[in-house]
């Protein structure tokens, strides 16, 4: 059944502020919930940490108090919103385990939101992030088994495949070859609007994390590997939060964003499994209505415009999280070997990239290769979580260098 969120009142915004008691929720449990529970979970961490953020830079820009303190507002129960949501995570939980969770997402999210894509450009921009991800979540899944002697099956079930991806030591490239072109506002499908700053939000919190856990461990390659990975992570928030067009004004942005988190709030209540958590995702959609609102009046007000020339007339169909092996093993076996070059893509390396690589490892073996190495030492092979047979990639070329 189609859902408008333009067409719908939620809870009036002086009725959101919530207790302590209210926001003491009960964590998922850590070795019985769904993954894809612990993944949408992550999920709209990602998306509420976003929206602080934008509300923080919009009122740094703002030279109007009145609408400050109307930014302040929303904020605040944003705030709220992802301390609720964040505090869902099992405390028992380490923080590697918490990683493969967040690769989990970034596996199955990006991948989706490629299968999902109607624009080619955006749709490789994002194939091509995933095999990144993929590649990461094999690198911690073996960090794991040798810190903690535990596996990843346990985490991501047998709903995501662990193998290697595109091989990390090769994702460190140019900082300029990782901007792409933007969307145009005035002719992108709503739906492509929503995918980037879904991944832009769940590639930067990912990217947050990294950044914070990191020197958390004493484990020498834990840390190495951390830092390493971490690196990537800001190369993929440059990539894709530059996939938005910039000539889109603060109250388009403002719009989409609350659009958005209708959006996300919606899927992720129409597909959860657990009641509980589903209560909190169908609750915060009822606070994000408002939101929503809110920022229509202040587009209408401020920028002269109607909100539904820039909005979907109802929702996409929900954004789901599910398995994506074949999908991702065809990625593997056509588009391994792609590196970026300016805006676009090419098989053969450029100069920048044969650069960056020596710069970057300085003659060295990168902690994401010694992390495989330092496992075949202790267990004799490495691990990986997939079915029998052969890997989609016999071969994985390093791209070469162009002439």
């Amino acid at each position: 059944m189609s859902f408008n969120p333009l067409e719908h009142r939620g809870i009036p915004l002086d009725r959101q502020v919530r207790n302590w008691r209210e926001m003491n929720v009960v964590p998922v449990a850590p070795d019985r919930a769904d993954p894809y529970t612990k993944c949408r979970i992550i999920t709209m961490n990602g998306i509420e940490v976003e929206a602080v953020f934008f509300s923080h830079h919009f009122s740094r820009v703002c030279p109007d108090p009145e609408i400050r303190r109307q930014l302040a507002q929303v904020r605040y129960i944003e705030q709220q919103q992802q301390k609720t949501v964040n505090w869902l995570l099992p405390g028992q939980a380490s923080a590697l385990e918490t990683t493969i969770s967040y690769e989990q997402v970034a596996v199955d999210l990006t991948a989706w939101v490629a299968r999902m894509e109607p624009d080619p450009y955006l749709k490789q921009a994002y194939e091509f992030g995933v095999l990144e991800d993929f590649d990461h979540l094999y690198r911690y899944a073996n960090l794991y088994e040798m810190i903690e002697h535990r596996q990843a099956e346990k985490i991501v079930d047998d709903l995501t495949e662990v193998m290697p991806g595109r091989p990390t030591k090769i994702e460190h490239r140019d900082p300029a070859d990782n901007v792409r072109d933007p969307y145009d506002r005035n002719r992108a499908e709503p739906i492509s609007k929503l995918h980037a700053l879904t991944i832009t939000a769940s590639e930067q919190q990912t990217m947050n994390f990294y950044m914070n856990v990191g020197p958390q461990y004493m484990e020498p390659i834990a840390r190495q590997l951390y830092q390493e990975i971490g690196l990537i992570e800001e190369e993929h928030v440059t990539h894709y939060e530059s996939l938005t067009d910039p000539g889109e004004t603060w109250w388009e942005r403002l719009v989409n964003h609350e659009y958005n988190e209708c959006y996300m709030y919606h899927s992720m209540m129409e597909t959860e499994t657990d009641p509980k958590v589903k209560a909190i995702w169908e609750l915060h959609l009822n606070m994000e209505l408002e939101h929503l609102r809110i920022a229509c009046d202040m587009m209408r007000r401020h920028d002269g415009r109607e909100p539904e020339s820039i909005l979907a007339p109802e929702l996409p169909a929900p954004v789901t999280f599910e398995p994506n092996k074949e999908y991702l093993r065809d990625l593997l076996a056509t588009q391994i070997d792609l590196t970026t070059l300016g805006a676009g893509y090419v098989r053969e390396a450029h100069e920048r990239f044969q650069r960056m690589q020596e710069q970057i490892h300085g003659g060295e073996e990168p902690p994401s290769e010694r992390v495989i190495a330092e496992h075949r030492e202790l267990f004799g092979d490495e691990y990986r979580h997939e079915p029998a047979g052969p890997h989609p990639v016999s071969e994985m070329r390093v791209p070469a260098r162009s002439r």
